[in-house]
């Protein structure tokens, strides 16, 4: 049996409202990392599922290596850090120990030869990144030395085999072999593929190791990458529109926006303001091909009816990093994105779901019936539609699959995005970016929405100066702020106060003490908007950030079914988690 995610409500544990939890999602996204590793090929994960099959399958693909394995080994440490739970850790070790194996002598990850013959080995240039991006989460949890000298061995492999002319580094192939590249002529002949999806992407775990050990190479090969995508590849458009043209994977999104992603951060790191305004202007243009929830199109072709959560994730990613770059509108981005299409987008019940009763249909080591719901409840969407877990529409590639092993990896890693935004700064300057409940050793943010508009700050520690981001729709004139001190009368101020507001536009409290609670208060606007996704209309109920019904509504799964709510928040008994130190990136 899998295991089961803890259960830790207790009677002695502090109220907090019963609003969404990042936390509680990643430790049951956890269920589909583990359900997903399969005992008959050495807990290699499949890596989709079939979930309208009767009975619903799950099925092996050539992303089983690197790529699933960085993914899932990601997701795991990633939700050790949010929980503190760890009852996955008998398959996270397995996970990272093949993550290990795929490790060729030269540096880079291979694909293995599959039981079934149905690729060769090779190193792909997809499996690199999601490779890299493993160690480096691993080695900034654990700090072994073995993980350090093998993603420092990644890294030259991936500098050492880039066709270097005088002003562009590339890779000329998806694939390099034991022997190298598959054509010398097509280097010679400068037929590159897509740029965005074997270098651009890479960008992001590049400057993440160097950010946490240093390595001189994988800066460089940032450098190099930005200076490709951006000057060299045409990628994307003047306009910051996504080059559609065939060779570009006609304009799909996840390669784009994991590039965006990667360029978001290297500005941020070297200052690079004229390149900030680039992934800005790019991610302006993306958000109008989104819906206002989260929504995104897999590509400008037949895949533009399909929704990744991959790319959801790394849109959350760039939204995050321009708001710490100044660009504080996009945190109103972050949460909508959060509260809605990520969360929704999760599996949180399979009783639709059929599954075998037993393996008697199964193909060992390739396909398994049995207990499919089971072992992927907690996953998130694949290939899903606006308003369904499940994308089956009449128009472009039809019904696909409604579970990948990338989009369940990634989806943790949006949680934790998220989670790790709630709360920035230090004891001098402390922010809440984000209306999210949050455990953090500086406070604890719980939340009321979108019961009641009130969130509650309750200091753990002494700071010079808080600022608390208010929504654009709540306004000024009817917010309201109470501190109560650990000792002494509580005292309330009104938003018309200007005192209440720093130049950011936030709320600035001024030294707010350990034992203090400060609650914020505000209307709940309430509004109906025509969001448009893929060329289909949806008519959608929001109260403050949080979609409360869409029409259509779903088939299948809906995810967006009219939701009641109260006037006040329910209360639960829970310990907010608060990490033992905060990761800075």
């Amino acid at each position: 049996m899998l295991p089961t995610p803890g259960a830790p409500e207790s009677p002695e544990a502090p109220a907090i409202p019963g609003t969404l939890l990042l936390e509680e999602r990643a430790e049951l996204a956890m269920n589909a990392v583990t359900g997903l590793a399969d005992p008959d090929l050495g807990h290699i994960p499949f890596f989709s599922a079939d979930l309208l099959a009767e009975p619903a399958s799950l099925i092996h693909g050539d992303y089983d290596y690197g790529s699933s394995h960085g993914r899932l080994t990601d997701a795991c440490v990633l939700a050790r850090q949010m929980t503190g739970a760890s009852w996955w850790r008998e398959t996270e070790e397995r996970y990272k120990s093949t993550l290990l194996g795929l490790l060729g002598e030269d540096g880079l990850s291979y694909r293995r030869t599959h039981p079934r013959g149905h690729w060769e080995p090779h190193a792909n240039l997809i499996d690199q990144r999601a490779t890299l991006l493993a160690l480096t989460t691993w080695y900034a949890d654990e700090g072994e030395e073995r993980v350090r000298r093998a993603a420092d061995r990644q890294v030259a492999a991936l500098r050492r085999i880039a066709v270097k002319e005088r002003d562009a580094w590339y890779y000329p192939a998806s694939e390099y072999t034991p022997r190298g590249w598959p054509s010398y002529s097509a280097i010679h002949l400068r037929l590159a593929p897509d740029p965005a999806s074997f270098c651009g992407r890479l960008i992001m775990p590049l400057l993440r190791w160097h950010q946490a050990t240093g390595n001189e190479d994988a800066l460089e090969l940032c450098g190099w990458f930005t200076r490709l995508i951006t000057e060299r590849s045409g990628v994307f458009l003047p306009d910051g529109s996504f080059n559609a043209a065939l060779a570009y994977r006609s304009g799909h999104f996840h390669t784009r926006l994991g590039t965006l992603e990667g360029l978001a951060g290297y500005a941020l790191f070297t200052g690079d303001h004229a390149l900030t305004a680039f992934v800005k202007r790019a991610f302006d243009w993306a958000l109008t091909q989104t819906t206002a929830f989260g929504w995104t199109p897999g590509d400008l072709a037949d895949q533009r009816y399909e929704h990744e959560t991959c790319s959801l994730v790394d849109m959350i990613g760039i939204g995050a990093t321009l708001a710490r770059a100044g660009h504080t509108r996009y945190w109103g981005v972050v949460e909508r994105f959060l509260r809605n299409h990520l969360t929704a987008s999760q599996l949180t019940e399979t009783d639709w779901v059929r599954s075998a009763p037993d393996r008697s249909l199964d193909t060992p080591g390739w396909e398994t019936h049995h207990r499919v719901g089971e072992r992927v409840k907690g996953a998130f969407a694949g290939y899903g539609a606006p308003n369904d877990y499940v994308s089956d529409v009449i128009l472009g590639r039809g019904h696909t699959s409604d579970v990948q092993a990338c989009c369940v990896g990634s989806g943790v890693r949006g949680l934790f995005t998220g989670w790790n935004a709630v709360v920035t700064g230090d004891e001098r300057l402390l922010r809440v970016n984000l209306l999210l409940n949050r455990g953090s050793r500086f406070l604890d943010v719980r939340s009321h929405l979108p019961h009641e508009g009130r969130v509650d700050l309750d200091l753990r520690a002494d700071c010079r100066e808080l600022r608390l981001r208010v929504p654009d729709w709540a306004g000024h004139a009817h917010l309201a702020v109470t501190r109560r001190p650990a000792s002494g009368e509580p005292v309330t101020a009104a938003g018309r106060e200007p005192a209440l507001w720093a130049p950011d536009g936030c709320l600035r409290l001024a030294r707010p003490r350990a034992g203090e609670r400060i609650t914020v208060t505000f209307p709940l606007a309430e509004v109906t908007t025509e969001e448009t996704a893929a060329g289909r209309s949806f008519r959608t109920h929001w109260r403050g950030d949080d979609v409360v019904g869409i029409e259509p509504e779903g088939k299948t799964r809906p995810m967006y079914s009219a939701r009641t709510l109260q006037d006040t928040a329910p209360e639960r008994r829970r310990a907010l988690h608060v990490p033992e130190r905060e990761w800075s990136w």
